[in-house]
């Protein structure tokens, strides 16, 4: 099996009150997180946040964050051992928010083609 660095990539979500995708792992890919953000873009009210990973070999959901607070006009990294996190093909990085389009979520991955 060879691995190779294919493709820089952002990926980024207004989140909402679903758990909802922000980034899916590509077929015959692995990715590899490296850096996450949460940034409150209300400038009222804090809100919490939840990230989760769907592994689509398990085809199951667990949560690397759950209903975590972020401030009002404040940004978090509360996805510390999110960092370095790798997804193999169909794997997802699922967001949600106590407040639809309060928070933003930011995701800068590292894709290596498998063959």
């Amino acid at each position: 099996m060879a691995i190779a660095q294919s493709a820089l990539k952002n990926a980024s979500a207004h989140l909402t009150t679903s758990l909802a995708d922000v980034y899916t792992c590509p077929a015959s890919t692995v990715a590899v997180i490296k850096h996450a953000q949460v940034a409150n873009v209300d400038g009222a009210a804090a809100a919490d946040v939840s990230v989760a990973l769907y592994d689509a070999s398990a085809e199951a959901t667990y949560y690397y964050a759950k209903t975590i607070s972020v401030a009002a006009d404040a940004g978090l990294k509360p996805l510390g051992d999110l960092v370095g996190a790798v997804l193999e093909a169909g794997d997802k990085i699922r967001g949600q928010a106590s407040a639809a389009d309060d928070l933003d979520i930011i995701l800068s991955v590292v894709e290596y083609a498998v063959s």
